[in-house]
């Protein structure tokens, strides 16, 4: 059976021309919605992969009606292949998974996007290396500052006030402080992280 696959951004837009398309196709069933295709939250196109069966075949007008990105694109085709169902675009026509031909070509963009994501993980670990030899600091900046850490360390230890009550009078939670103490006595240096 082949299925189609409707999607429009906005309220302004129509479904009228990818309805009749995708009726001429042959497709049987409609699931039609409107919202960006960026969203990963389509209840449409969720309830038409929970609903698929094998030998099922999707059909799009467009590509870019499914997934906004070549990784959203390969996650859908992956969980249609995992359906048993498979994919199929009227603008693209190598867009097609239910030949061998259009298998192979979307094994191949799905080769380049593991690439890709290989190389952007490579650019950002190096990128990080760097910053972090020039002294950069990642994370959360820190809840107290060197100030309020010394006063809230002397409250504490020299006046025997509760790490409770200091926290509330340095307006952070008690297990900031608590922490923050914790890496005091183990290194000095380090308590403000």
């Amino acid at each position: 059976m082949q299925i189609g696959y409707a999607r429009v951004s906005t309220d302004d837009q129509d479904l009228a021309l990818q309805r009749a398309a995708l009726v001429n196709a042959g497709c049987t069933r409609l699931y039609e919605e409107t919202g960006s295709g960026a969203r990963r939250d389509r209840p449409e196109l969720r309830r038409m992969i929970d609903q698929l069966r094998t030998d099922n075949t999707v059909v799009v007008t467009r590509l870019d009606r499914l997934a906004r990105s070549t990784r959203d694109l390969l996650e859908l085709a992956e969980q249609l292949n995992a359906a048993g169902a498979g994919l199929r675009s009227l603008q693209e026509p190598w867009a097609d998974t239910t030949s061998p031909a259009g298998r192979m070509v979307l094994t191949v963009f799905a080769g380049i996007a593991e690439f890709e994501r290989a190389l952007i993980h490579d650019r950002t670990r190096s990128g990080r290396l760097a910053a972090k030899a020039r002294g950069v600091r990642f994370g959360r900046p820190a809840s107290l500052t060197a100030d309020q850490l010394e006063l809230g360390r002397r409250l504490v230890e020299e006046e025997g006030r509760g790490v409770r009550d200091v926290a509330k009078v340095l307006k952070v939670h008690h297990a900031t402080l608590y922490r923050a103490l914790a890496r005091i006595e183990t290194d000095p240096a380090r308590g403000m992280s």
